[in-house]
């Protein structure tokens, strides 16, 4: 008698959900051309009706962009080639709050990465963006009737929020701050602006999702979010893309705004496709009271630079970082976060762990600063590396940078390798060497599942089973 084969948990996950395609054909998609000129940019802020303002700031990050060099100082991006990127490309269809609307091909992607399940089971809002621009956009009725704005970015550049984003755009993150910030200013397109009024409190959470489908593309989607005081939202963030032989590019932007006494955390689950380098800029400035917490996995993308930065503007103000990395095959993720004290009795707690495998490379880059007026300041950095061979690489560099004997600052950093003990020990139980190596990857990432809705910790779970996958050697 034939044994049926016993399928595991890691088996029964299909990866290949990430992996679908939608042919792009010149009657479905306008593009404009490749690489970067003065004329493309015209081209892109005709298409997105700038106004004039925004169509003069486009182009002087252009000017920055071709005076500012390419960074040297970290994972190469030499494969990483402008004139072959296509800085813009949209479906051709209308953004839609109505499901039914979508068009099905661009509808079957997001179906089959959990979208409308998504939103109609546990978020208050959702936006979802395919390639340049948003294609869908809602939120919840009972969450718009507490006066939260939640839209498209063009849209609220249109309307009465038009003042408040040209006075918040691009200020956390000038073009000036990088070469990638300044190609952002040049080509942005698609993202969410969202304001939450004072004392408004978002119980369940906003979320934009960001698909990456055109091969040879760049996504510079901007996202913008002002928490008035006393004030508190939620908002997830999540990513993919196919998989192409040729190089991806996303450099977004995220500048976040937090209130007195407000409270915003920031979740993103990234797995980007392993062509792609993830060159995105996250930023935010918390006021007297407030608090600003990151939460992130971060899973695919052939290279990253890639660090989430607080600026403690105001007394007692707070952040907490918690994020994971895995790097295999061919990877090299650096990632990290930077956090500047700038005010009295501001605090940061860091937690951050990576993994690698298969060769895979993790750098950890953190910079904690405190300025001379931030007395009584406290800043903890914990750092845990976990190679799962003798071919990966982690290593970390921490910087500190303190200007005031009124401080209190500590770093640990921690690296190692699967024990074989617990290995041995669980195999006793009954288990696979593989599904026993999985489980404690796993449990070493839980501390970043905890902090993650239900749904998604599933999701980052599942994308660590996979990666575990044939990593016995």
């Amino acid at each position: 008698m034939s044994q049926e084969k016993e399928k595991t948990y890691v088996e029964d996950i299909n990866r290949t959900m990430y992996d679908y395609k939608d042919e792009e054909n010149d009657e479905n998609f306008y593009k404009v051309d490749a690489g970067l000129t003065p004329d493309i940019v015209d081209q892109i802020s005709k298409e997105k009706n700038d106004p004039e303002w925004m169509h003069e700031f486009r182009l002087r990050s252009l000017e920055i962009f071709n005076k500012m060099k390419m960074p040297d100082w970290g994972p190469s991006i030499s494969g990483l080639d402008m004139n072959n990127i296509v800085t813009y490309v949209r479906p051709k269809t209308k953004m839609s709050a109505k499901w039914s609307e979508v068009p099905d091909d661009i509808k079957n992607t997001f179906e089959r990465l959990g979208i409308p399940q998504a939103e109609r089971e546990s978020l208050a809002g959702v936006g979802a963006q395919y390639d340049s621009e948003l294609v869908y956009h809602n939120i919840k009725k009972e969450v718009a009737e507490q006066g939260v704005i939640y839209t498209d970015i063009e849209s609220a550049l249109h309307g009465p929020y038009g003042d408040m984003i040209r006075t918040h755009f691009m200020k956390l993150v000038p073009p000036t701050d990088h070469k990638f910030a300044a190609l952002h200013g040049a080509v942005w397109s698609g993202g969410s602006f969202v304001y939450v009024p004072p004392h408004v409190s978002v119980e369940i959470p906003l979320q934009s999702y960001f698909r990456l489908n055109a091969p040879g593309a760049g996504q510079f989607e901007h996202t913008l979010i002002i928490v008035d005081h006393d004030a508190y939202l939620h908002f997830i963030e999540g990513c993919s893309a196919p998989k192409y032989n040729i190089a991806n590019l996303h450099a977004g932007c995220v500048e976040l705004f937090v209130g007195d006494n407000a409270k915003l955390r920031y979740s993103t689950i990234e797995n980007w496709s392993k062509n792609m380098y993830n060159l995105n800029t996250k930023r935010a400035i918390v006021s007297k009271g407030g608090t600003m917490e990151w939460v992130t996995g971060s899973f695919g993308s052939h290279t990253s630079y890639l660090y989430p930065m607080a600026i403690l503007n105001g007394e007692g103000a707070h952040m907490e970082y918690t994020g994971i990395t895995f790097a295999g095959a061919g990877q090299d993720l650096d990632t990290g976060v930077k956090v500047v004290h700038n005010a009295p009795h501001t605090t940061s707690v860091i937690n951050a762990k990576s993994i690698s495998k298969s060769g895979g490379k993790n750098t950890y880059r953190s910079g904690v600063v405190i300025k001379p007026q931030a007395k009584g300041s406290k800043s903890s950095a914990n750092c845990e590396s976990l190679m799962l061979d003798s071919e990966s690489t982690s290593d970390t560099i921490p910087t500190m940078d303190v200007r005031t004997n009124d401080a209190d600052v500590g770093h640990e950093a921690k690296i190692g390798r699967i024990s074989d003990e617990a290995v041995f020990y669980l195999m006793s139980r009954g288990m696979s060497e593989e599904n026993a190596r999985a489980l404690i990857v796993s449990g070493f990432a839980d501390n970043v599942s905890k902090e993650l809705p239900l749904e998604y910790a599933v999701e980052m779970n599942n994308l660590i089973r996979l990666e575990m996958v044939g990593s016995i050697g």
